[in-house]
């Protein structure tokens, strides 16, 4: 199990104002003035989060085009609510269908993921070929969290219901503390896919919860193309618990359960059992891009495919890859996929433990 890695959220702030520009190459009313808040919202070992609110203080406009380099070797790895592109330093986030309108003085914006450092933040920007100038300023005290909570200050949604759920972006998350014997739960987010929980269950046996993000898809094995995930998470350093994704199919007659970490007492539903827990019925396989141990069983409702892998905090998987797999040994036939989540099953936490999602992706064709 690897060490706890603290997200550390900070706010950068960058605000840069412009006077009078004029841009006629891009397909969208001119710039005369514009102002940028850039703030890193988050930070990890290798990486970061960011958000960036545009101000347009010129002309209305119907598209828009932001431009800034970075010095220090960082690349934009994930992003919402923009089209983001990088060419060397140089970054271009380009509105996305919805939000290429920005009235004089309103507002658009967006936020990605990013590796490397998260300073030095960059110095400059241009909106549609008008530069957006000024000094950077950090403040002497940047909040990292709700005071008592563990819940970031720039969250947009925090809620500690049992099955309290929001969508944001195609991503619907869900808090979702269902088992016998749960403490408390809040759980947060900026996005679908950056959010996390603050948990305080006590460790006793049986699933606590399962706070997750995912998608429905309703589609039949066969007609699926692709269906891959990358995920990027932050998990305590001790408790009991697996990160997870859980994929069920034929109105929940098959459950499929991908294990990327786990910790504590808890271990997959298997056929057999001897004196170091789980049997795995298929050993050392290779497919999706990792090696798992696969198990298969049941829990009185529905049948339970595992696959577990070694720990890790962070990778992409070729989901699809694993369906066919057990199409092809008949464990399973043409089923219809429904849901597709991913999060943190929880059995028991040391104390309150924090549980973070720094990125996650789901796509499908």
């Amino acid at each position: 199990m690897r060490k706890r890695q603290l997200v550390l959220a900070l706010t950068t702030a960058a605000t840069l104002t412009a006077g009078a520009g004029l841009v006629t190459a891009l397909p969208a009313a001119a710039a005369a003035g514009c102002r940028v808040t850039y703030a890193v919202t988050s930070q990890w070992p290798g990486g970061f989060g960011a958000s960036v609110t545009i101000t347009n203080l010129g002309d209305p406009l119907t598209a828009w085009s932001l431009v800034w380099s970075y010095a220090g070797g960082q690349t934009v790895t994930q992003s919402w609510n923009t089209t983001l592109t990088q060419s060397g330093p140089q970054v271009t986030a380009r509105n996305a269908g919805y939000n290429g309108a920005i009235a004089t003085n309103g507002t658009a914006s967006f936020g990605f993921n990013g590796s490397g450092n998260a300073t030095p933040v960059p110095s400059a920007f241009t909106l549609n070929g008008t530069a957006c100038t000024g000094g950077v300023t950090t403040p002497s005290t940047s909040p990292t969290s709700q005071p008592g909570t563990g819940v970031p200050s720039d969250a947009a949604w925090v809620d500690s219901g049992q099955w309290a759920s929001w969508t944001n972006g195609g991503y619907t998350l869900y808090n979702n503390i269902w088992g016998a014997g749960a403490g408390t739960q809040t759980i947060w987010a900026r996005t679908g896919t950056n959010w996390g929980v603050v948990a305080n269950h006590p460790r006793t046996s049986g699933v606590k919860s399962y706070p997750n993000t995912g998608k429905t898809l309703n589609r039949t094995l066969s007609s699926l193309s692709s269906l891959t995930s990358s995920f990027n998470v932050t998990v305590p350093g001790s408790g009991d618990y697996t990160t997870a994704y859980d994929i069920w199919a034929n109105n929940h007659a098959y459950e499929v359960m991908i294990w990327t970490n786990q910790a504590g007492a808890v271990g997959p539903i298997a056929e057999q059992y001897d004196a170091n827990g789980a049997v795995p019925n298929v050993r050392n396989l290779t497919v999706g891009g990792h090696t798992w141990n696969v198990y298969r069983g049941s829990n009185g409702a529905n049948a339970v495919f595992s696959f577990v892998r070694t720990n890790t905090n962070a990778g992409t998987i070729d989901i699809r890859a694993l369906l066919n797999w057990l199409r092809t040994n008949n464990w399973w036939g043409d089923v219809t996929i429904g849901e597709a989540q991913f999060g943190f099953e929880i059995t028991g936490t040391a104390g309150q433990s924090n549980f973070t999602v720094n990125s996650f992706s789901l796509n499908y064709s």
